[in-house]
């Protein structure tokens, strides 16, 4: 219990400084207003994994719920890895949050950092392709409902099927989606794409590193929240990603370097 009251003591769109929300230490299957750990065993077939004291396959039979056979893989690399932001998005869309949620390893792909921000606040994740290294990330098994309900909660993503292997304990799963951005990848001084860290360690260093963005947005991490809010701000902060640091990484992001304005 003392677990699912921190998971869901607030999500990133309510409070944008926690991006990405508070992410479980393992997984779990998100059950309305609680998460119950799942032991998913690499050799033992999905329905099988143990939720709780109960099979899988059970547990979402007895919830009338669709069946794993039935559901699409997407690997999160930001916020939907939260428990409190999956709940609170399928809620506002009318749509059951009951959802497996299964750590696994991901190779070739890390969580980036969007040239973009939302209208929350807070500048989100996105896909860095890393070749050659493995990463541990969620994987979100959605029915059409939800898959649905998601793809309505990522206007600045694409979701493309994800060629890269996902694999639990070695054993790989059913292939996936990821929803990669279409505004490309922050970097650094040096040209480098950005890793995603603390969203307030993460904004305060894009501030200090340039006097322009501090005049648009204020001298901290609060301040620049609270300035992002305005449109006509955000607007601004998006076309001075676009001048100064944008980052196409990889072939994914080359052939999504449109200049889209964001629609978050």
């Amino acid at each position: 219990m003392l677990e699912c009251v921190k998971l869901f003591a607030d999500d990133p769109m309510s409070r944008p400084l926690t991006y990405p929300g508070r992410i479980p230490a393992a997984s779990g299957v998100l059950l309305d207003d609680a998460y119950v750990p799942l032991r998913a065993t690499a050799g033992r077939p999905p329905e099988e994994w143990r939720a709780g004291e109960e099979a899988l396959g059970s547990l979402l039979a007895r919830l009338a719920c669709h069946p794993l056979d039935a559901r699409h893989l997407v690997v999160a690399v930001g916020s939907n890895a939260a428990p409190s932001q999956i709940r609170r998005k399928f809620l506002d869309h009318g749509v059951r949050p009951v959802v497996p949620m299964t750590l696994a390893d991901v190779r070739g792909i890390a969580p980036g950092v969007s040239a973009h921000v939302s209208r929350w606040g807070y500048v989100p994740a996105a896909p860095l392709e890393t070749p050659g290294e493995t990463s541990s990330l969620y994987v979100l098994w959605l029915d059409e409902s939800q898959l649905a309900a998601l793809d309505l909660t990522e206007p600045n993503y694409h979701r493309r099927p994800l060629d890269h292997p996902v694999a639990i304990d070695g054993e790989r799963l059913a292939p996936a989606f990821a929803y990669t951005g279409r505004h490309g990848l922050l970097a650094d001084a040096a040209g480098r794409p950005l890793r995603l860290t603390p969203q307030r360690a993460l904004i305060q260093s894009l501030l200090d590193e340039s006097p322009a963005l501090r005049h648009l947005c204020g001298d901290t991490a609060d301040a620049f929240v609270s300035n992002v809010v305005n449109e006509e701000v955000r607007a601004a902060v998006y076309r001075f990603f676009q001048d100064e640091r944008r980052a196409t990484h990889g072939r994914e992001q080359s052939r999504q370097a449109d200049k889209v304005e964001p629609r978050d």
